[in-house]
């Protein structure tokens, strides 16, 4: 079984979900994840776990993310991009310079309305659904981070740029309160994510290539280890009498651990654990009122 996480390009015209069907049939196994939905018309980086990797599905999510967008003025559709129904059209009587103060008005971040068209649920219904039939629904603004936008190109009506944002960010939406900001509307008209974490497009395969290095033998070189998300943080081999209580997802003691680097730890602090093998095993995180590290994710 594999075990790890592929940097995978997702093409335009697969969900994320069918690019994880494909996978299990080229690569021959069930346990596979996808890290966060990209829409079917976007290309770009999906970072995919395979085995006990399928764990951090979840903690992937929350890792900052890069786009390149193509933002088209003096249009507003029902789904925030060029691929849905046009609901009006207005003249762009703006100038350039009033675009990119609008466009930098949101680096830092605001609170956004999550679009219609997207996957969170609401009463167990996933907005999507409700917006195919017709119905639209108030939703909660969310605080979403935006810590830079770099304008790159803009030949009106078309503006292209790039975004770096936090986790639950929706450029689509992004692009439609630019519009409203300029009174002439906007939608999204292209999108490429280009980084999640530490995944970059420049290192990311396709499908079609998937297939030729699982055929040459070559997949596990483009596999990357779970413990390679966490090394921001410490990391210990335990030692010899601990091994049974790491085995078991027991709390352990620094005076059980061989650490990589003499140092403090403050409460929540997160440490790599490897067995005796030099095997990472689980992820362990500090509780500073019992003096010990407590499971917080295991990869055995």
């Amino acid at each position: 079984m594999i075990n790890g996480i592929m940097n995978i390009y997702k093409e335009a015209g697969y969900t994320s979900h069918d690019v994880v069907a494909k996978l299990r049939g080229i690569v021959r196994q069930r346990k596979i994840g996808h890290t966060g939905t990209l829409d079917p018309d976007a290309v770009g980086v999906l970072p995919v776990c395979f085995g006990n990797a399928t764990k951090l599905c979840d903690l992937m999510t929350d890792k900052s993310k890069e786009y390149e967008v193509c933002m088209r003025l003096g249009v507003t559709t029902d789904t925030q991009d060029m691929s849905g129904n046009v609901l009006c059209e207005r003249p762009v009587a703006v100038d350039e310079e009033a675009v990119t103060s609008a466009v930098m008005h949101f680096v830092g971040g605001y609170e956004q309305i999550p679009p219609m068209y997207s996957a969170l649920k609401v009463n167990g219904k996933k907005l999507y659904e409700l917006a195919r039939q017709g119905k639209e629904i108030e939703r909660q603004p969310r605080h979403v981070d935006i810590p830079r936008i770099r304008i790159f190109e803009m030949s009106l009506p078309h503006v292209r740029f790039s975004v770096e944002c936090s986790k639950g960010t929706y450029i689509r939406a992004l692009c439609a309160d630019i519009g409203e900001k300029l009174g002439c509307g906007a939608a999204m008209e292209s999108l490429k994510r280009t980084r999640v974490g530490a995944f970059r497009i420049e290192d990311a395969v396709t499908l079609s290539q998937v297939e030729r290095l699982m055929e040459s033998g070559e997949c596990e070189k483009y596999i990357m280890p779970s413990d390679r998300v966490f090394m921001e943080y410490a990391g210990a081999v335990v030692k010899p009498e601990a091994e049974r209580a790491l085995l078991n997802g027991n709390k352990l003691f620094i005076a059980q651990l061989d650490l990589e680097e003499k140092k403090f730890f403050q409460d929540g602090e997160l440490l790599r654990v490897y067995n005796g093998k030099r095997e990472f095993q689980a992820v362990y995180l500090f509780v500073k009122n019992e003096g010990c590290f407590k499971p917080y994710k295991m990869f055995l």
